[in-house]
């Protein structure tokens, strides 16, 4: 029997890992209360709703702990997160990403609402991720590649309710 045999040899592990960086925050004003904005962005399944390249979203499980699958339209790409936390009174939640073939290391993430008057609020996107192995851009082409995607999504979310 080697060693990887041995029960006593195995320790608990994970290859899921807060990221390390600079975050990306991508926030908006948007002309609906908070409540109404929540049910779009705070809509773990629902992100095809302001992120047009998604072809598909299946939600497996429900509350903190599920997992979202993402496919996009394009590539085969595809991204697995789990629900990290969810807060419906505070309108919060936040995520991690398990798997992703888009070039993405480790990444956390999380959207939030906040009331900004009776008929406004501010809706905010906040990313923390790493480059994937293998993915050659730079920092700063990976930082802009995260603002980009945020930014888009986000606009289209104002353009939702405008």
């Amino acid at each position: 029997m080697n060693a990887i045999n041995k029960i006593d040899a195995l320790k608990p592990d994970t290859l899921i890992a807060n990221p390390t960086g600079t975050p990306v925050v991508s926030s908006v004003q948007v002309a609906a209360r908070a409540d109404e904005v929540w049910q779009v962005v705070g809509d773990f399944g629902g992100f095809t709703k302001f992120i047009p390249a998604l072809d598909s979203i299946k939600v497996i499980g429900s509350g903190v702990g599920s997992i979202r699958h993402k496919r996009f339209k394009e590539g085969g790409l595809e991204v697995v997160e789990q629900l990290n936390s969810r807060n419906e009174k505070a309108y919060s939640m936040t995520w991690t990403t398990i798997y992703n073939n888009l070039g993405v290391g480790n990444l956390w993430a999380s959207m939030t609402v906040l009331p900004a008057g009776e008929s406004s609020c501010v809706a905010t996107w906040t990313i923390i991720a790493e480059p994937g192995e293998g993915n050659t851009a730079s920092a700063m082409e990976f930082q802009t590649f995260l603002q980009g995607f945020a930014d888009d999504a986000m606009s289209n979310v104002q353009k939702l309710f405008g």
